[in-house]
């Protein structure tokens, strides 16, 4: 196949991969109700957010802090995504006012992936997209993160960060 052929292919593949947005987004979908859940970090995940934070002080910032509330409203949104087998931003609006309202958060963004299987893979990608790498280089002070895999053993993330 030419590589004219697989370019939109690799496009739409890149697109669907990964994503992330800021709080100036609306609703796309009903579905998500937060709760506080108190969940163990994954090994995954405590890479993901050390990685993260090693960027952030290699580029002089400073390094965030993880929140419960943010990792609990982050995996709910995972689990969303893994129930209905796609990788989203739907219901963002609503994660962004919870967390205004339950954690004193003034700014909301997040970033979300799917099908990388470390978390250097899913960190790099990030990194290597402009909007993603923006938001981890922002003008915050807490995150956390969710990552959860389906049934066909696709992993599946949210990272949220927030300021107060």
């Amino acid at each position: 196949m030419k590589l004219s052929t697989k370019l939109p292919f690799l496009a739409l593949l890149a697109i669907l991969s990964f994503s992330c947005t800021t709080d100036s987004l609306e609703d796309e979908v009903q579905g998500e109700e937060f709760s506080l859940i108190i969940l163990e970090d994954k090994s995954i995940e405590v890479e993901i957010l050390d990685l993260i934070n090693d960027h952030r002080l290699s580029k002089g910032l400073d390094p965030l802090l993880d929140m419960n509330i943010v990792k609990s409203v982050a995996y709910t949104h995972t689990d969303y995504m893994v129930d209905n087998n796609e990788v989203s931003h739907a219901n963002f609006f609503k994660r962004s006012e919870y967390l205004k309202a339950n954690a004193g958060a003034s700014k909301v963004s997040e970033n979300v992936a799917y099908g990388y299987s470390s978390a250097e893979s899913v960190v790099n990608a990030w990194l290597k997209s402009e909007g993603h790498r923006a938001t981890i280089e922002g003008d915050f002070t807490n995150f956390d993160i969710s990552a959860e895999v389906n049934t066909e053993g696709k992993w599946y993330y949210t990272n949220i960060f927030i300021k107060k």
